[in-house]
């Protein structure tokens, strides 16, 4: 996909539009050790066009994630009882999407179970990050997965190299190789996975179209920590706002890259840290547009 072919994407929003019919991104994200995560990611939601950003965090994270922006609506996933999603359907008029991972630990077994239920209950597409993808990588995940996709609800995954090692765990992955894995992972979870790296592949399941598109806009500035909980939030909100998985990833990695390349040339790839990538896509947009 070439940049007119992105940029037809952008969600401009309608002369009549409201923060409803914009998109609401709703995450469940930020452990206590990792707050950080959460706001990146809520951040880059808010960012990139969704109307309403609310997380559900870690009790522990929940003053720092108001603290960092009065536009979030921050809640303790103690109180987290499905009803957010249960209640949500797919709605070209208040289009929603979820984002579950950012800054959890993949080996808490209340995380895991919190991740297993947003999957199940979320009527709604799904991205799926961090320490999320380890929930997934698991015989009840995989079901879950697939139970989502028998119901017609998109899942997207966002791994980096090692995320998608343990993702390939029991299922068939014939290589190990960038477009290959992508291919076979987004069979094996029945969903859109974007694989992440210097080249990054983005692979629908088979039964969609089935087919990978590879994008290379990553940078040394985007080698530091946080820059990847910034591109989930940026698909997420993405997809927060309608757009379908497959665009949602392409646009969201392309965008993300170019982010990270404004940032450096303001200050240098030694310098750039996730927070410089995050306030660097109202730029990157207009560079698209």
């Amino acid at each position: 996909m070439d940049v007119s072919e992105l940029g037809a994407l952008l969600p401009w929003p309608a002369a009549d539009a409201n923060k409803y019919s914009r998109g609401k991104a709703l995450l469940v994200a930020g452990s206590a050790a990792y707050p950080g995560a959460a706001c990146l990611a809520a951040l880059a939601t808010e960012r990139i066009g969704a109307g309403y950003t609310e997380v559900y965090c870690a009790p522990e994270a929940v003053g720092a994630l108001q603290a960092f922006r009065p536009t979030l609506v921050v809640r303790s996933w103690e109180a987290w009882d499905g009803e957010p999603v249960a209640t949500a359907r797919m709605d070209e008029h208040r289009p929603l999407a979820v984002l579950v991972g950012s800054g959890m630990e993949a080996d808490d077994d209340e995380q895991r179970r919190l991740v297993l239920s947003v999957l199940a209950e979320a009527e709604a597409p799904v991205l799926v990050d961090g320490g999320a993808l380890g929930a997934l990588a698991s015989e009840e995940g995989r079901a879950v997965a697939h139970e989502r996709a028998e119901r017609g609800l998109p899942t997207v995954l966002t791994p980096h190299g090692g995320e998608a090692v343990r993702l390939a765990h029991g299922i068939d992955v014939a290589s190990e190789e960038g477009d290959a894995l992508a291919r076979a992972l987004a069979d094996g979870y029945r969903a859109t996975v974007v694989l992440k790296g210097p080249r990054t592949f983005i692979a629908a399941p088979r039964g969609s179209s089935h087919e990978v598109i590879a994008l290379a806009p990553g940078s040394a500035a985007l080698a530091k920590a946080g820059t990847g909980d910034v591109l989930a939030g940026m698909i997420g909100g993405l997809l927060a706002q309608g757009i379908e998985p497959m665009g949602a990833a392409a646009l969201g990695v392309a965008l993300h890259g170019k982010a990270g390349r404004i940032a450096a040339k303001r200050l240098t790839a030694i310098a750039v840290t996730a927070l410089d990538v995050a306030e660097s896509i109202p730029e990157a947009i207009a560079s698209f547009a």
